[in-house]
Order: structure tokens, then C-alpha cells, then sequence
């Protein structure tokens, strides 16, 4: 617990963490920015000389109301102009994703994931006068975040493939990426608590300052690799040294790219992701409607059950990184068959619940714990999927991140419009086949990982056969 590698694993854990409270604080923020129900709402900018309700019929308003008026203006958009504006975030994402991975191989994992954090908290300070100026400011800031978040993973991984030996690599990555679900559970818990107390401007001013903040502490504990770490024990660096030699430094310039595109293992991976993100997004983002509308279940009511299903992801990375690497340890299987369990573990799982959800609808408590087992059992395909990257081509593995993440991300954008149209025909039949369709894409991705996966270096991927 005390090693450098463990140090990075925290490090990186409260670096995802505030990377998705800041990512998350305009869905949570944006109920407060467009209370419909408040009297002193207006539309597209900010006002020219004075706010609404500060007119002469107004001289009973108090003083304390006129300043909160002021620190937290309230807008009159659509729900239609509000999924716009949330959704330009993921048109930013998308685009950096190889990018970052491609960037973090010749300059360094460091620099790029903390000048992405560095960005992303300074337009996180920016969004309440982006918000003043009008909706296509706010539009043009949340593609910028976008773009400043979208390298901050494929960094990590760069990053990881020079720090975590093959026998920790699952606990050591996934307690990092375990702070990417409790960071969006305490933003969710937190950034309404900001709101009613101080207004919504202060999500912005307080999450985004904090992430300015711990990218000082990024730059100042975080390493590249144990060669360069002034601190750390010479038993450990000659330890992750001589178990990681063997794959070479980073890549230059030039990738293996037709290589890429002709090897088997990674489209196992691809398409594995593209299939599991499909799951994921589908349940995040449509599963409220599906309880609000079948089931007419209030999960506000509820805070528990809202929160059940981060809490799960979250632990449920964790323990799935440390059995994955127990296993490893006690050679019970190879790198390979262990990827494949945990693959198949967290994507078969999660498709039998959804099958059998239609056949449930009388219970919604049990629909609700089934839902919210599949979003927890999912993650243990963070032990399999999501790390087979390191193990088929560390040198690449930033950049090979980047790609995957790249079709989980148009997964997510197809997801829940697929959804919507199936729903539209016919409720309860459109819901059945959403889930339907959702449980075969993961069945066909599961066969087609478990046929062509792989858990050793590829040929491509060493340094003396690279081009």
C-alpha cells in the first residue's frame, strides 16, 4: 500500500474522480439553471442593463432575493435546447480519444492527462458566464471539455503501461477507474446540495476550482515512469523494471496501423466494447424513463436505490481487480482465460437480467434490484475488455484505448436513439425488444472476444519488428 505504483493507482483514482464531477456538474446544475417554475426566468442571454423582476411592479422584492437573482440567473430553455446542449459534450469526446492515446505515446501519459484535467476544471469555471453570453457559447464550451476530457483516459493507460507489472495490472487499474463512478455519485449527491445553499454558478466555481487545485498536486506526485521517480524504492523500480522490459519503450511517430486494423485480438476488443458500452449507456440513460413510464416508479423518491447502482460499479471494479489478480497470481488461469471469465462474467450476466426484465414488470422492486445488479456486475469487465489493451500491445496501449473508447462512444450516442424509436411503436413491446436487442449485441460480442481474444504481445506490438 505504501509502494509508488499504489501511490499512482490513488493519484489517478482522484484524478478520474474529479474529471467526472467535472463532466457531470452541467447535468445535475442545468434542473437549476431551467427551473421552469421560478418567476424570474428569461431566455438565451444574459439581460442588457438589468434582470427581470427588477422592474418598478417589483419593489417588494427583498434584498436577499435580488442578490440571488443575480449570482444564479435562471434560463427558459427547452428540454429539447437542454439535450443539445448536454449531448455537445460527447461530440468533443469523441474526437480526441486517439488523439490523446497517440499524443501520451510521444510526450508522455503526465503531461497530457494533467493538461487535459487543467483545461477541463478552466472551462468548468467558465460555464456560468458561457451560460450568461447564450447557448451557443455554453454549446461551443461544453465541446471544449470534450476535447480537454477526451485524452485524460487514453493517458492513463500510457501511463499504466509503464508502471503496473502484468500479475497487478487489473487491481492497480481498476482501483483507478473505480473513482470515475464515485466521482459522478458524490457530484450527483453534492452539486444539488451547492444549488439550493448557494446557486448554481457555485458548482461550477467550486468543482472547477478543486480541479485547478489537484492539478497542482498532479504535476507535482505524478511521475512518468519509475526511472524518473526520485522517491521511490529501489527494490520496487528495479522490480516493475525488469518485469516490464520486455515490451519496450513508447512508440514514435509512426504507427503499425495496417497491422492494427489485420489483428483479430483487437477487434475482439473493439467490438467487445462497442457491445458492453451499448449496455451500459442504455441502461444510464434510459433506464429512468423505462421505471418512470412501465414500471411508474420514482427512483427520486428513493435515494438509496438511485445511488445503489454507482456504489455497485464502483466497489464491484475494485473486487474485481483484486480476484482477477489473484487468480493470475495463484496461476489458476493464464492472462488470456482470465480475461475472457471476467469479460464473460460482466457482459452474459447483465443480458440475462435484461431478458428476463419483461417478465418481471409486476415487481418493480425486483426490475429495480435486477437493473441495478447488471449495471454492478458489468464492471467486471474492467478486469477482462477494458485492460486487455496493456496485455495485447502496451506500447500502444494509450493510443489502442483511444480507438475503442472511440466505437463505446458512438455505441452510446446509438443506444438510446435506437431506444426511443423501438419505444415509440409500442411501449411495453418496443421496451422488451430494446432489451432483446441490447442482451444479443452482448451475446455476439462475448463469442466473438471469447473466439479471438488474446492475452500476450502481439508480433506487431514489439519494438524490433515495429515499423
Amino acid at each position: 500500500l505504501c509502494s509508488a505504483r499504489c501511490g499512482l493507482a490513488l493519484v489517478l483514482h482522484v484524478s478520474l474522480f474529479v474529471a467526472y464531477a467535472l463532466r457531470v456538474s452541467l447535468s445535475i446544475a442545468i434542473v437549476a439553471m431551467t427551473n421552469g417554475s421560478h418567476p424570474h426566468s428569461w431566455s438565451g442571454s444574459a439581460p442588457r442593463g438589468s434582470y427581470p423582476g427588477f422592474s418598478q411592479d417589483n419593489k417588494d422584492l427583498c434584498l436577499t432575493d435580488m442578490f440571488c437573482l443575480l449570482q444564479a440567473p435562471v434560463y427558459n430553455w427547452s428540454a429539447e435546447t437542454q439535450g443539445i446542449i448536454l449531448s455537445s459534450f460527447f461530440y468533443g469526446y469523441g474526437l480526441t480519444q486517439a488523439l490523446g492515446g497517440y499524443c501520451s505515446g510521444l510526450f508522455g501519459g503526465k503531461p497530457v492527462l494533467g493538461s487535459g484535467l487543467l483545461l477541463s476544471s478552466v472551462l468548468t469555471l467558465l460555464v456560468p458566464r458561457a451560460a450568461e453570453l447564450g447557448m451557443s457559447f455554453l454549446i461551443g464550451l461544453q465541446v471544449l471539455l470534450g476535447l480537454a476530457e477526451g485524452v485524460i483516459f487514453p493517458a492513463q493507460y500510457t501511463l499504466w503501461a509503464k508502471w503496473a507489472p502484468p500479475l497487478e495490472r487489473s487491481r492497480l487499474m481498476n482501483i483507478a477507474d473505480a473513482g470515475c463512478t464515485f466521482g459522478t455519485f458524490f457530484a450527483l449527491l453534492v452539486a444539488g446540495i451547492i444549488c439550493q445553499s448557494l446557486g448554481w454558478p457555485f458548482v461550477f466555481y467550486i468543482f472547477g476550482g478543486v480541479g485547478c487545485a489537484w492539478c497542482l498536486c498532479w504535476f507535482l506526485l505524478v511521475y512518468e515512469d519509475p526511472a524518473h521517480h526520485p522517491w521511490i524504492n529501489a527494490g520496487e523500480q528495479e522490480y516493475i523494471v525488469s518485469l516490464l522490459a520486455h515490451q519496450g519503450s513508447s512508440h514514435g511517430c509512426s504507427l503499425p496501423l495496417v497491422a492494427m486494423a489485420k489483428s483479430l485480438p483487437l477487434w475482439a476488443i473493439t467490438i467487445a466494447c462497442f457491445c458492453t458500452d451499448w449496455l451500459f449507456y442504455m441502461l444510464l440513460t434510459s433506464m429512468p424513463m423505462f421505471m418512470s413510464n412501465v414500471l411508474h416508479f420514482d427512483l427520486r423518491e428513493n435515494g438509496l436505490l438511485s445511488s445503489l447502482p454507482y456504489i455497485g460499479n464502483g466497489l464491484g471494479h475494485i473486487l474485481a481487480g483484486l480476484l482477477a489478480d489473484f487468480l493470475l497470481a495463484r496461476r489458476v488461469l493464464g492472462t488470456a482465460a482470465i480475461r475472457k471469465l471476467f469479460s464473460a462474467l460482466g457482459m452474459l450476466l447483465p443480458a440475462v437480467f435484461l431478458v428476463a426484465v419483461p417478465y418481471l414488470g409486476c415487481s418493480s422492486t425486483v426490475v429495480v434490484v435486477l437493473l441495478t445488479l447488471a449495471l454492478t456486475i458489468i464492471s467486471m469487465t474492467g478486469a477482462g475488455i477494458n485492460i486487455n489493451h496493456i496485455d495485447i500491445a502496451p506500447r500502444y496501449a494509450g493510443f489502442l484505448l483511444g480507438i475503442t473508447n472511440t466505437f463505446g462512444i458512438v455505441a452510446g450516442i446509438i443506444a438510446p436513439t435506437a431506444v426511443g424509436l423501438l419505444v415509440s411503436q409500442d411501449l411495453r413491446t418496443g421496451w422488451r425488444n430494446a432489451f432483446f436487442v441490447s442482451a444479443a449485441l452482448n451475446l455476439f460480442g462475448l463469442i466473438f472476444y471469447i473466439a479471438f481474444g488474446s492475452g500476450t504481445i502481439q508480433d506487431w506490438a514489439r519494438e524490433d519488428t515495429a515499423v
